[in-house]
């Protein structure tokens, strides 16, 4: 049987092999035949839109890339994509601003696919003093490359070794879910920043461990976070899904009293 040029099919067994899913894993969950599959992968067979939806929702794949997906299998993209500015997502980042103004004291930042920042909040400037290299705050910032750089953040990150393992595998893990070049590129520039000494156990071998700490120097004080984030939960825009919060909270009494303190200067 004669093939089809149709380079979606190769775009599905890509995300699929990221996945680390076998044709049998992906048909079973996506309740199709691996036949049926086998045939979209190979271009035998040209999916139908909601198959390419479906399949992308089986694969977890990002909006982003959804709308990538549709274009190969010549459908119009699904999904908007609006500037942070459009008054469609007015509601959306004041609910962004009230969560960044909310966690004060405590430092706050929101950020996009490629960890540029997009707001932080008044807690944040203290964390910035010392930066040596002015052009890493010229937007836009890249809040990865500005804490480890050695001329951004990383000479006041007292853990430095274990805090840059933990970024770097965080960028790895997101690299695995989205396949962004830029990321990619991001990784390999962050590898080539000096490394700092350990400091102890990994963190994940430490029983007494609940998260990997942030311990940051300020003066002659040594401060501790732990850190959340938070992503919108249902967003049908690019933008929007993309968006990420992470908020820093104090690990220890002593740093949430430094930042109390800050604050009433």
């Amino acid at each position: 049987m004669a093939t089809t040029q149709n380079p979606v099919g190769g775009l599905i067994r890509e995300w699929r092999t990221r996945r680390r899913m076998s044709q049998l894993d992906l048909a079973m969950d996506a309740e199709i035949s691996q036949r049926h599959l086998s045939f979209m992968e190979s271009g035998r067979s040209a999916p139908s839109r909601d198959m390419v939806l479906h399949l992308a929702e089986r694969l977890s794949i990002p909006l982003r890339q959804r709308n990538q997906l549709l274009l190969a299998a010549g459908y119009a993209p699904t999904f908007g994509e609006r500037p942070l500015d459009h008054p469609s997502l007015a509601p959306a980042m004041d609910a962004v601003r009230m969560v960044l103004k909310g966690h004060e004291p405590y430092p706050a930042i929101a950020v996009d696919r490629h960890w540029n920042l997009i707001e932080g909040n008044a807690a944040l400037a203290p964390m910035l003093a010392g930066v040596q290299d002015a052009s890493l705050l010229e937007p836009p910032v890249n809040v990865l490359r500005l804490s480890l750089h050695p001329k951004g953040v990383a000479p006041r990150i007292v853990n430095l070794h274990e805090w840059r393992s933990h970024l770097i595998e965080r960028l790895k893990h997101q690299n695995d879910t989205a396949g962004d070049p830029v990321l990619e590129a991001l990784e390999r520039e962050l590898l080539g920043y000096p490394d700092g000494p350990r400091t102890g156990r990994p963190i994940q071998a430490d029983p007494q461990a609940i998260a990997h700490p942030l311990r940051l120097r300020m003066g002659d004080t040594v401060l501790s976070f732990i850190s959340t984030i938070t992503v919108f939960g249902t967003p049908l825009d690019v933008t929007l899904s993309e968006l990420a919060i992470e908020s820093f909270f104090p690990a220890d009494e002593e740093t949430a009293a430094h930042l109390r303190a800050l604050a009433k200067q």
